[in-house]
């Protein structure tokens, strides 16, 4: 299961080496000046956060989504398990808009990660 990690002035999505063989990516990074936001999602299966059409990676319904998004405006990373809740991360620039997440972190390490963008009101 993939995790993040903030590593100097980057964030990391660390994927095991079976994730990036299905992704058909290497695990994604990003300035961590470039997040816009964060935001908690209880549903990361919904249309309205997992958009676009995946191309390449691996997708069964509920269970496994993990690889590259694509829509018209860019293109998004997905690794997404079950039915668990998870996190959109937006991004200002990069090679993707936005990383939709069921990381293996554990909720207080998120909050300290990115508590300057959890703590906004919505």
């Amino acid at each position: 299961m993939a995790k993040i990690a903030k590593f100097g002035s980057y964030v990391i999505l660390t994927l095991s080496p079976v994730e990036r063989a299905l992704a058909l990516h290497r695990s994604p990074r990003a300035k961590y000046s470039e997040i816009i936001s964060v935001r908690k999602v209880k549903k990361p299966w919904k249309h309205k956060v997992l958009r676009g059409f995946r191309a390449p990676g691996v997708g069964l319904s509920f269970l496994v989504c993990l690889g590259t998004w694509r829509l018209r405006k860019g293109k998004n990373f997905a690794a997404v398990y079950g039915r668990r809740p998870g996190y959109v991360i937006t991004f200002q620039s990069g090679e993707f808009r936005q990383w939709i997440v069921t990381p293996k972190n554990k909720e207080s390490e998120m909050q300290a990660m990115f508590e300057e963008f959890l703590s906004r009101p919505e």
